[in-house]
C-alpha cells in the first residue's frame, strides 16, 4: 500500500467537499444535502471558510450547483432502486460520501466509485482512519481518465456486470474532458443493460460579450479557481444529439433553472437564480 504521504485528493474534489459542507453550515434550511463527512475526510485548517473559493456570488452559484446535482442523482438512485437497479457507478467520484451517509440504501446496491489512483488510495486510507471502513458493497476503482480510456474494463474487473441494470453518474466532469472523450463515454454506457440510466452534468457555452453588455457565464477557469481549465461546453440540442448518436433510446435535458426551482423552491437571496450546470438524463 502506498504511503499516505505520497498521495492526496484532487484539489477540485476537495473544493467540492468543502462546498457541500458549507451549504450545511451557512445556507438557510431546509438543506438540499446534509454532508459534512467530506469535510472530515479533508480535515482542512480552521480557516477553511475564508478560502477565496468559498466566498462570493460566483462561488455561491457553484456551491448550489454541487449540492443540487448530488441530491438529484441520489434521488434518481433511490427511485431506480425500487425498479430493480442494483448497481450504481460514479465516474469521477472524488470525495463522494453517498455510501457513508445512506448506508441502508447503499447496502442494497453495488456502488462503484471511479477516480484517479492517488485520490482513491488517499480516500480509502481516510475512510479507514475515521472508522467508516470500506463496506462490502463499495468498490473504489482506480482509473486515470487522462491516460487510460479502458475504464469499463477496470469497472468489470471490480465486479460490475454490464448485463444488469445500473445508474451511472458523471457530475462536474464533462467540462474537463474533450468532446471525443465524452462521446466515447456515452457510447460505452449506451451498451449497458436496457433501461439503465446515465446522468451527466454539462456547461452551456459562454455568452459572448457585446458593446452593451459584458460576457455572460465567465470562463470556468476564472470562476472555479481551478488549475484545470474548462474545455467542453454544449447547447442542450448538441448534448441530446450526442446521446442519441451514442445509442441511447431516450435522452432529455433538465435546465439549471429547472433544477434550482426543484430543490430551492423558496430560494434565499444569498443563492443564485440558476444552477451553474445543466443535466443530461439518458436511458439505454
Amino acid at each position: 500500500m502506498a504511503n499516505k504521504r505520497t498521495v492526496k485528493p484532487d484539489s477540485t474534489s476537495v473544493r467540492v467537499a468543502l462546498w457541500r459542507a458549507l451549504h450545511a453550515q451557512i445556507d438557510p434550511l431546509p438543506h438540499v444535502l446534509e454532508d459534512e463527512i467530506g469535510l472530515k475526510l479533508v480535515a482542512p485548517s480552521s480557516a477553511w471558510r475564508n478560502r477565496p473559493d468559498m466566498k462570493g456570488a460566483a462561488m455561491a452559484r457553484y456551491r448550489a450547483s454541487v449540492v443540487i446535482r448530488a441530491r438529484f442523482v441520489e434521488d434518481l438512485v433511490t427511485e431506480q432502486l425500487a425498479h430493480g437497479v442494483g448497481q450504481y457507478v460514479i465516474l469521477g467520484a472524488g470525495l463522494d460520501t453517498f455510501a457513508q451517509r445512506s448506508p441502508e440504501i447503499a447496502s442494497r446496491l453495488q456502488t462503484f466509485e471511479i477516480d484517479r489512483p492517488g485520490s482513491q488510495e488517499w480516500k480509502r486510507q481516510r475512510l479507514i482512519e475515521l472508522g467508516y471502513g470500506i463496506p462490502k458493497g463499495l468498490h473504489l476503482v482506480p482509473v486515470d481518465f487522462e491516460v487510460d480510456d479502458a475504464w469499463l474494463d477496470h469497472l468489470v474487473a471490480a465486479g460490475f456486470d454490464p448485463s444488469r441494470l445500473a445508474v451511472v453518474a458523471s457530475t462536474g466532469v464533462s467540462m474537463y474532458l474533450t468532446k471525443e472523450a465524452i462521446e466515447a463515454t456515452l457510447q460505452q454506457v449506451a451498451t449497458f443493460a436496457p433501461r439503465s440510466t446515465f446522468a451527466m452534468t454539462f456547461l452551456l457555452p459562454p455568452e459572448p460579450a457585446t458593446h452593451t453588455k459584458p460576457a455572460g457565464r465567465p470562463s470556468a477557469k476564472k470562476e472555479s479557481r481551478s488549475k484545470k481549465p474548462f474545455i467542453s461546453f454544449f447547447t442542450p440540442d448538441e448534448i441530446l444529439a450526442l446521446a442519441r448518436k451514442a445509442g441511447f433510446k431516450e435522452a432529455r435535458h433538465l435546465s439549471g433553472a429547472a433544477l434550482t426551482e426543484c430543490y430551492f423552491p423558496n430560494k434565499p437571496e444569498s443563492l443564485p437564480s440558476s444552477s451553474a450546470e445543466e443535466m443530461l438524463i439518458s436511458v439505454t
